[in-house]
């Protein structure tokens, strides 16, 4: 009988003992997987802060950016098309705006989950022959210059057709285009995140000390590819930053792209040469498309609508 006592006993004992381990080891376990999603949450609201969160701006770049106004430069252009150099003018105009994240357009109301942006619209306008083209390429970029461009558009119009293509950042680069081309009449992609041609010219602006060097993966400009009917893609680079110039250069594409700039903020861009061959067939010719600065003014130019406003453009010598 004792000795059945003293079984019962020390059944008794180990059964406590395993419950005890066992509440031990489930109260051990929750505690890590709160810890871990803890850890997972605060790294993924850190990520999310980086590339939301409000820039820091000098008192210098508030001045200048955020005064009401858009700066405009126009520039004398020598066009490269069909193996020719065609004279037109381009013009560069950067303001700053807020932007919707989600749906990818201006922000018409102030909003805590806004994102501030320096947006490029850069236009060229110039004959081939009887007929003119019009071109007009919109960047969108994030003040704070940690993040690719939120969203690039590009169009073409000439007497043939108009050709229209858009990218969106969002998971992947998503792109579509539409094109009078049969060829081109309508495409729908996703691309991987890189470094586009389009970026950098605001890239620029904000930090020149920020433009990527070296071997380099980057999606050219989406007027670049549909002139030459390219396929829009990343394509191998080099590029090269001094004291005032920005360079890069497409070995496949045999083209080079350089960038004269000032080097002291406002960081203006002075000028700009694209080489590349230009024509068809045994016409085809290297030549170099060049864009020299005329003038630069500060304007508010959406509030200029009258009539009397039209010297502004003469100011800007673009008529």
């Amino acid at each position: 009988m004792k000795i059945l006592e003293k079984l019962n006993k020390i059944v008794k004992a180990e059964i406590l003992f395993w419950s005890i381990l066992g509440v031990l080891l489930s109260l051990t376990s929750c505690n890590n997987i709160k810890t871990n999603e803890i850890a997972i949450h605060s790294k993924t609201e850190t990520i999310v802060n980086q590339k939301n969160k409000k820039p820091k701006i000098t008192p210098e770049f508030k001045k200048y950016w955020y005064a009401g106004e858009a700066e405009i430069s126009s520039y004398k252009l020598e066009q490269a098309r069909y193996g020719e150099i065609r004279e037109g003018t381009a013009v560069l105009i950067y303001v700053t705006e807020d932007f919707l994240p989600n749906i990818q357009v201006k922000a018409d109301q102030q909003n805590a989950n806004n994102i501030p942006i320096l947006k490029l619209n850069a236009t060229k306008n110039f004959n081939t022959g009887v007929y003119p083209y019009s071109i007009m390429q919109s960047t969108f970029y994030p003040i704070s210059n940690n993040q690719h461009a939120l969203k690039v558009s590009s169009s073409i119009q000439e007497w043939c057709g108009h050709v229209y293509t858009q990218l969106n950042n969002k998971d992947e680069f998503k792109v579509t285009s539409h094109s009078y081309f049969e060829g081109e009449a309508y495409e729908s992609f996703s691309l991987e995140k890189t470094i586009l041609e389009n970026e950098l010219w605001t890239k620029l602006r904000i930090n020149p000390k920020s433009l990527p060097t070296g071997h380099l993966k980057i999606i050219p400009s989406f007027e670049y590819t549909r002139l030459k009917h390219k396929t829009i893609k990343a394509y191998q680079a080099n590029a090269t930053l001094t004291e005032n110039t920005y360079s890069i250069n497409y070995p496949e594409l045999e083209r080079t792209l350089t960038i004269t700039f000032n080097p002291n903020f406002p960081h203006d861009i002075v000028s700009w040469e694209e080489t590349f061959k230009s024509g068809f067939g045994n016409n085809a010719k290297v030549l170099t498309t060049k864009a020299t600065k005329l003038k630069t003014i500060k304007s508010s130019y959406w509030q200029k609508k009258s009539i009397k406003d039209e010297v502004l453009r003469e100011t800007l010598q673009i008529n």
